[in-house]
């Protein structure tokens, strides 16, 4: 590509008929792609589900939107429980594939970005959910099998998936901000996350009930498509030194190794790697319970139809915007820290809740509960930006999405093999199981913000007795 062999410069020259990228603003390429994201992911899920349904002969049977679970025996129904594990499996089966190759493109690509800069490795991942999602609509038109969902994760996750598209978004972000308004800045970022997901979980569940599959999936092919070629052509380099790099190198997981070895500060190290460990527990639990929603809603005694499963994932998604508007209004009362405690108490509050759910209305309100849940994830990733120089963002923002892609690894193997094993006990069990871990990052968060107040403090009584 011309940006691997681009010389250092500021701003790069624009060929003549070729017209200069003039938009700083790398959001709406995030919410295309969470747009992408959004439909596909509860859709694909009910498909899975309808198609795994019929094979066995459970939807037939049954013959309802709710999957047939609205009789008041439906929770000792054997071929029920057989379909809900097949899907969640399979479920695993696609997350684990996707992820684990992108654990690794994530670390090579992210890295690379901070030499020939952001737009490569924003193209890259763009178009490969283009593929995916081109994939998953040959095997509604077609009736392939289903593990053809699974080959098309393995190619997005080879071009970077998801992760690197987030990692790159928030690495562009650190480029074009001010230390003092990142974590600002980053809320903003992740409250597309939920502005996008939000309109495509209520457009895709009533989609869905309408007209079927196929037709939202054209939506989210397009959206891909539209993002891939914003990247492409219409956002400007946030990178402005630029330089010539090689991509299939060691040096660039090299890099991603020296943050946590090696880093600017020598308090840096312990700091990264316990804020790595609370954003790990955090997001993973996150993962875990959003892989579950749409099963446990489909199932009994809840029995969704798909336009309640969108107006769920819709609820869940607002979290985003009401985490965004509470930050900044406890921004101006607390330290950041605090802030991210509190949304802590949110997610901890609401898991309980929805894991005692059994009537709709309930269900809602846990969902309401978690209305500052995502306020710690942005908090973290602004401190752990703060932690490293300028010239390590991209390196910085592989390492998280590469602990984000552990998460999604974690979270499917733990919680889509836990929910089956605890349905004839508690199915809300895996969501209580994740409300006590957050409990761990909650207190690293606190020790972390006392040590700092502790040494600061220290700092300042050494400074104000000497001459």
């Amino acid at each position: 590509m011309a940006a691997m062999a681009a010389p250092p410069h500021a701003e790069p020259p624009v060929p003549p008929g070729r017209r200069r990228p003039s938009l700083l603003a790398v959001e709406p390429l995030l919410f295309l792609a969470t747009v992408s994201l959004g439909l596909q992911g509860p859709l694909a899920t009910q498909y899975l589900w309808d198609r795994l349904g019929a094979e066995h002969g459970y939807i037939d049977r049954n013959s309802s939107d709710s999957a047939g679970c609205g009789n008041g025996n439906a929770t000792a129904d054997p071929l029920r429980q057989e379909v809900e594990a097949l899907v969640s499996h399979w479920n695993l089966y696609i997350n684990l594939g996707g992820f684990f190759v992108s654990l690794f493109s994530v670390t090579l690509f992210g890295p690379w970005s901070d030499s020939v800069g952001r737009r490569p490795a924003l193209i890259l991942p763009t178009a490969g959910m283009a593929l995916q999602t081109a994939i998953y609509l040959l095997v509604m038109y077609l009736e392939l099998h289903v593990a053809f969902f699974l080959l098309g994760r393995i190619l997005s996750g080879l071009t970077g998936d998801y992760n690197l598209i987030l990692a790159s978004c928030f690495s562009y972000v650190a480029d074009t901000s001010e230390r003092r308004a990142r974590t600002f800045r980053v809320a903003i970022l992740e409250a597309c996350l939920g502005t996008a997901g939000m309109v495509a979980s209520i457009g895709g569940g009533q989609w869905r009930k309408a007209q079927g599959y196929i037709n939202p999936f054209w939506l989210a092919f397009a959206a891909s498509l539209a993002a891939t070629l914003y990247a492409a052509f219409l956002l400007r380099e946030s990178v402005k030194q630029k330089k010539a790099a090689k991509l299939f190198t060691l040096s660039h997981y090299k890099a991603v190794y020296r943050l946590y070895t090696a880093p600017e500060h020598p308090s840096s190290r312990w700091k990264l790697a316990l804020y790595s460990l609370a954003f790990f527990l955090i997001v993973t639990v996150h993962f875990g319970a959003k892989d579950l929603y749409v099963l446990y809603e489909l199932g009994f005694p809840l029995c969704w139809a798909s336009d309640l499963i969108g107006f769920g994932s819709a609820a869940s998604y607002l979290a985003y915007l009401s985490s965004l508007a509470g930050l900044r209004l406890l921004q101006l009362c607390l330290e950041d820290t605090w802030v991210a405690e509190i949304g802590l108490i949110s997610n901890i509050a609401g898991l309980v809740v929805i894991s005692l759910a059994t009537t709709t209305p309930l269900m809602f309100t846990g969902y309401g509960i978690l209305f500052l849940s995502m306020a710690a994830t942005p908090v973290i990733r602004s401190k752990l930006s703060k932690l490293v120089s300028e010239t390590e963002q991209g390196a910085l923002f592989a390492s998280v999405a590469c602990v984000e892609g552990l998460c999604s690894l974690v979270a499917t193997g733990v919680f889509n093999s836990l929910y089956p094993a605890t349905l004839h006990f508690m199915r809300g069990f895996p969501f209580l199981f994740g409300a006590i871990i957050l409990l761990i990052p909650a207190a690293i968060l606190g020790w972390i913000q006392i040590w700092d107040s502790k040494h600061d403090y220290n700092h300042f009584q050494d400074a104000s007795l000497s001459p």
